[in-house]
């Protein structure tokens, strides 16, 4: 193609001055420039526009291909593009893109003026603000949910102890999705330089995204809700494999836990103080002065035993892993990687060189698939020793000094690219390494991996935690909401240093961190060096006993929160969720008193409060709600003021929940043969997919698990568990089912047709929660009825009525 190039002045495309059809799309030649739009399907259109001689077709993220089959009109003044869910018009003259509703409702509309233009190397698109429009997503951001008004840059940082509005953080999610008018829409803009999204920041004319150098590549995703979105959003950019069962319960780490005795001490006043948990995590004193794939052998004498020990207390262990390799001769990793010759270089070929942790270290090139070889090999010790989690840390790159060099040269595949456009890259391409890496020597168990930087897609990999946190209430609901943006841009698994990794938290703080990680995907305590003890037990009996009881509750909860992962693998919709994916269009869900409320799963909601509180505002939206601890009933759509003691989150059950639990075990290894089904009553259908597999192996990906889906028919007043699909045989022998909200006692509920005894339970939902202090602060008495049955379990339909 020849292309009028100006690259000192703020330039658009121009006019089209030719086009032709293609399969998936249109593409065509411009005055100063190119485009082309491909649909992935009737949801997803990709719009790229360059002024190079070829489009880039290369992406990390994206692992979909172009699949649609629109519908092409030529028109006057435009070409329409159509499908199923959309309608895209391209304007002639300027060329601007422009969605609508099949109805002809603006979805997402170019701005009229600029469309997409250079300003120099900087390539920027330009969108029309429409009424209303609220913006949300992002992935790791700070600030408020609704970001209107707010402008943020995807840099990949070492961002320790960030303050509350500080941007850029560790991870890069280039995506946003918009709402406005009853309608919303998703932006993926895939461009790893430098990234800046503008929503009406510093200016009332339009939103803006752009990169410093690159094309202009962005995926315009349309559904019916934000869900759909998700859905369409991580068809595009890939979802997680279901995580080993243990990786979701309790992980305790701390910078550092050494010697091995005292690493035997914490798991053993785990197991003694009756808490559970299932982790135990090596920071970097585990290593030889910090050299990773080595062991410090003062400290840790004899890795082996000390894992065999941990393991028959039934502990797992993560590791470390930082990608800086210290420069040193003799050192078998570094001698190793300069044999291969798979390190980060600068242009005139020599190794970069910067300071962390071990001293001068050279960086992995996970870019360069012989890089990535290279690092599972250095994996095989640590899973020969039985190390099936692993954790990967200064991965944006982290050096002292924080001044990455930009001109070094990284392989991309054999493309070749600086640093300006891997840097976002960076940790995303080590925690694929890591994952693939440790998952083919494995033999068939699946790795727990952990990243603190990664980029679009990274949720095929990894867990993503928020990094170096501070001890203090305004951190802590930070922390909820950077999951829940998280949570909005395709990671599912994702959490936060539970008492802050940075300072010292105190009794009060510590205490409802720990009641509010009990509800987040990733639950892990962890803390910084030269700080105060920060285990359940540290804070005096009051906050141990607190702690106790919500670890307790994580616990009950696993075989529903299971399931909420397995819906994640099968959809991408997360764990931990904002009320704008249920509550997308009521504008009570973006009001700063209640942004940080979110849902666990379809049927809790969390309403975060800081530590000093006693008493909290609550929004909850429609429907009928549950008080977890009392049972009494709310109206929604309405604000209520709930009391919040620091032993008692303020936490909501929809009506219509079903909600699948278990009794309390000190880890995940131990099997119960009881099912508790909790039913919350109310006057709407409902269903929920309960999941079950092996827990560690990758069997589930060849039918080897038990799915059936539970239903609530209110007006029949009946319950049927569906017939298991898949051929693993579940452990659960017993099912006890518990009804909350009945307005009369039954004596007796039909199953099969054939007569079971209902009985009043006292136990409410929390049956094995224990009293915070049963002397001086009895728990409330309940004030709704409840009452439950106990019956077989079989693989069969079971159908319950009442």
């Amino acid at each position: 193609m020849t292309l009028k190039i100006n690259r000192t002045l703020n330039q658009s495309l121009g006019n089209i001055t030719s086009w032709q059809r293609e399969a998936a799309g249109v593409q065509g030649e411009t005055s100063y420039g190119a485009f082309r739009v491909q649909c992935y399907n009737d949801h997803i259109a990709r719009i790229s526009v360059t002024r190079d001689e070829a489009f880039e077709d290369f992406s990390y993220a994206v692992v979909a291909s172009p699949q649609g089959a629109p519908t092409l009109t030529e028109l006057s003044g435009f070409l329409e593009l159509r499908t199923n869910a959309f309608v895209l018009k391209i304007s002639t003259a300027p060329v601007r893109f422009s969605f609508y509703t099949l109805q002809g409702q603006p979805i997402n509309e170019d701005d009229a003026a600029f469309g997409t233009s250079w300003n120099g190397e900087q390539v920027t698109t330009y969108k029309k603000i429409q009424a209303g429009e609220r913006f949300i997503g992002l992935g790791e951001k700070t600030g408020p949910l609704d970001r209107k008004g707010q402008g943020y840059q995807n840099w990949a940082t070492d961002s320790f102890a960030y303050s509350p509005g500080q941007d850029p953080l560790y991870c890069s999610i280039p995506f946003y999705i918009g709402v406005h008018n009853g309608v919303a829409y998703g932006i993926f803009f895939d461009n790893s330089f430098k990234s800046f999204f503008n929503f009406g920041a510093s200016n009332d004319r339009f939103a803006s995204f752009y990169a410093d150098a690159g094309e202009m590549n962005y995926y315009f995703i349309h559904g019916s809700s934000v869900a759909e979105i998700i859905r369409q959003y991580t068809h595009l950019t890939g979802r997680m494999e279901m995580p080993p069962l243990w990786s979701i319960g309790y992980q305790q780490c701390r910078y550092s836990y050494y010697p091995d005795k005292e690493v035997l001490n914490l798991a053993r006043t785990f197991r003694e103080k009756d808490i559970p948990a299932d982790t135990i995590v090596f920071d970097i004193h585990y290593m030889d002065q910090y050299k990773i794939f080595t062991w410090n052998n003062r400290d840790f004498a004899d890795p082996a035993i000390l894992l065999t020990q941990l393991r028959d207390m039934g502990f797992h262990v993560v590791v470390m892993c930082d990608p800086g390799i210290k420069v040193e001769e003799g050192y078998a990793t570094y001698d190793a990687g300069m044999r291969e010759n798979i390190f980060i270089q600068y242009p005139d070929g020599t190794p970069y060189t910067g300071q962390v942790w071990p001293g001068w270290c050279h960086f992995p090139d996970f870019s360069n698939p012989r890089a990535r070889t290279w690092w599972q090999e250095q994996f095989k010790e640590y899973v020969a020793l039985g190390i099936d989690g692993f954790w990967n840390d200064m991965n944006e790159i982290a050096t002292w000094g924080q001044m990455l060099p930009e001109l070094m040269t990284m392989d991309f595949e054999g493309q070749q690219a600086t640093m300006r456009r891997g840097r976002n890259l960076y940790g995303f391409l080590m925690a694929r390494s890591t994952y693939e890496g440790t998952k083919a020597l494995l033999g068939g168990r699946r790795p727990f991996n952990l990243t603190r930087s990664g980029y679009s897609g990274v949720q095929r990999y990894a867990a993503v935690w928020t990094g170096d946190n501070v001890a203090y209430d305004e951190h802590m609901l930070l922390g909820v909401r950077l999951v829940n943006s998280m949570g909005l841009s395709g990671i599912a698994f994702a959490g936060y240093d539970v008492g802050g990794f940075v300072g010292d938290a105190n009794s009060k703080l510590f205490a409802r961190w720990v009641s509010i990680g009990t509800f987040s995907p990733f639950f892990r305590g962890h803390s910084m060096i030269n700080s105060r003890d920060s285990e359940p037990w540290a804070y005096g009996e009051e906050v141990e006993q607190i702690s106790r009881n919500y670890i307790k509750l994580r616990y009950q909860l696993l075989p529903y929160l299971y399931s909420l992962f397995h819906e994640a693998s099968e959809t991408g919709m997360p764990v931990q969720r904002s009320l704008a994916i249920d509550y997308t269009h009521d504008r009570k869900v973006y009001d700063g008193q209640f942004h940080n409320q979110y849902l666990l799963g379809p049927s809790l909601l969390i309403a975060p409060a800081e530590s000093t509180k006693e008493f909290i505002k609550v929004y909850l939206p429609e429907g009928d709600w549950y008080t977890l601890y009392t049972g009494h009933k709310h109206t929604g759509h309405a604000e209520v003021i709930t009391e919040c003691p620091v032993h008692r989150l303020p936490v909501f059950v929809k009506a219509g929940a079903l909600l699948p639990l278990k009794p309390a075990a000190p880890n995940t290894q131990v099997v119960s043969e009881l099912l508790i089904l909790h039913l919350y009553t109310g006057k709407q259908n409902s269903t929920f997919v309960y999941y079950e597999d092996d827990g560690a192996t990758f069997e589930y990906q060849s039918g080897i698990y038990a799915r059936r889906q539970l239903a609530y028919y209110a007006a029949a007043r009946k319950l049927v568990v569906g017939t298991t699909e898949g051929t693993y045989v579940s452990p659960v022998k017993k099912l006890k089912i518990v009804w909350h909200g009945l307005d009369e006692h039954p004596t007796e509920a039909l199953v099969q047709g054939d007569p079971v005894v209902i009985h009043p339970d006292v136990s409410q939902f929390l049956a094995a929660l224990e009293k915070f202090d049963p002397f001086f602060d009895p728990e409330p008495a309940p004030q709704e009825a409840v009452y439950s049955a106990e019956i077989a379990y079989t693989a069969g339909e079971i159908v319950v009525q009442w």
